[in-house]
């Protein structure tokens, strides 16, 4: 499992910084517009409706961009797990460690484009 973890290394960076753009970019966007701008009447709550909402999950743009923000940071935090588990004394399980919260954000990776597919 160790020898697999070391081949996929580059591909987990990938996502890892992926999801880190993400994150800070996009997720703390929405959370500025919906957790303060939208409650202080700052921004009118007709731009988050439903018709908006599902045009733009409707066109292959807004479904890459549901997708990213699904996927990307399941990977981000499943590195920074395994990082942690490392960084906590966890070196002698850095395989099983490792394994576990990768196949977790497959999972959820999957199941997260399935989603977006079907809307």
């Amino acid at each position: 499992m160790k020898t697999f973890l070391l081949k996929i290394e580059p591909v987990i960076w990938l996502l890892f910084g992926q999801g880190i753009m993400i994150g800070t970019m996009l997720l703390t966007g929405w959370i500025l517009v919906v957790g303060l701008l939208l409650p202080m009447g700052i921004v009118d709550a007709e731009a988050l409706s439903y018709e908006r909402a599902h045009m733009l999950g409707s066109n292959i743009i807004g479904k890459l961009v549901l997708a990213a923000l699904l996927v990307l940071p399941l990977w981000k935090g499943a590195h920074h797990v395994r990082s942690i588990s490392v960084d906590l004394g966890g070196g002698d399980r850095d395989a099983l460690v490792g394994g576990i919260v990768y196949l977790i954000a497959l999972v959820g990776s999957i199941l997260g484009i399935i989603a977006v597919v079907r809307l």
